[in-house]
């Protein structure tokens, strides 16, 4: 039975993903990091609870303690089989008006805590084989005004991607990349708010996805960017 690590695990895709995976029969032991223990405990409510399930409320950028956990995984379950990277930042400001300190924000939880966790993890995936899945966005490959850090750093998650599949295939390791477009997310309304959340693709379509990626094996959709979206009459995402 494999083990599977979720960040952002406490709401939006990274919550509807941990739901969906904790249905599949070829996962026992899920791993919930995101930061917020009663989103992290609502998150576990509906789950299956035939699942070991353990809760982090725990700041992805914090090196030493991630470490430490997928340390504790490892040690616990005996091996790290599923990272799935979907925890993330945004906030929307004017290219002029972009603060240092909102880049280096959006840099560090996006793509360093990424690259963070997918080393750390890749220590113990590499004697076993496994799979890495980052969650990017169409900001990362169209014009995005107003999101420059945002759309910034989710190009660099398509490279890191792209990169890492070709590296890492040799130690049996598949590494996906999927972009959604506009999802119904807290995130997203904090941003938007004058949207109709009802009317743009919801989490658990991303999720469904997601847990679909796991299933197929030698797929040829490794190291690609595989769009997520909902057809809208606007063609815009």
């Amino acid at each position: 039975m494999r083990t599977c690590l979720i960040t952002g695990a406490g709401t939006g895709i990274g919550q509807a993903t941990a739901v969906e995976v904790s249905k599949r029969a070829d996962v026992k032991n899920i791993v919930l990091i995101s930061m917020g223990i009663d989103d992290l405990v609502k998150t576990k409510e509906l789950m299956d609870q035939s699942k070991n399930i353990d809760l982090y409320d725990q700041d992805i950028t914090d090196y030493d303690s991630i470490q430490k956990i997928i340390q504790e995984t490892s040690e616990r379950y005996g091996s790290i089989d599923i990272l799935l990277n979907i925890a993330g930042y945004a906030k929307a400001v004017p290219f002029g008006e972009i603060p240092l300190e909102n880049w280096e924000k959006t840099f560090n939880v996006n793509v360093t805590a990424l690259f963070m966790l997918s080393q750390i993890s890749f220590q113990y995936m590499k004697k076993t084989g496994g799979i890495i899945l980052n969650v990017a966005s169409t900001s990362g490959s169209t014009p995005r005004p107003g999101w420059l850090a945002y759309a910034a750093s989710k190009s660099a998650i398509l490279g890191i991607s792209r990169t890492l599949a070709e590296e890492l295939k040799d130690y049996n390791i598949r590494v996906y990349n999927i972009s959604p477009g506009r999802c119904a997310t807290a995130m997203r309304k904090a941003i938007v708010d004058n949207e109709d959340l009802e009317k743009i693709m919801q989490p658990e379509e991303v999720a469904n996805v997601i847990s679909s990626m796991l299933t197929i094996k030698d797929n040829c959709l490794d190291g690609q960017d595989i769009i997520v979206r909902k057809a809208i009459r606007n063609n815009t995402v």
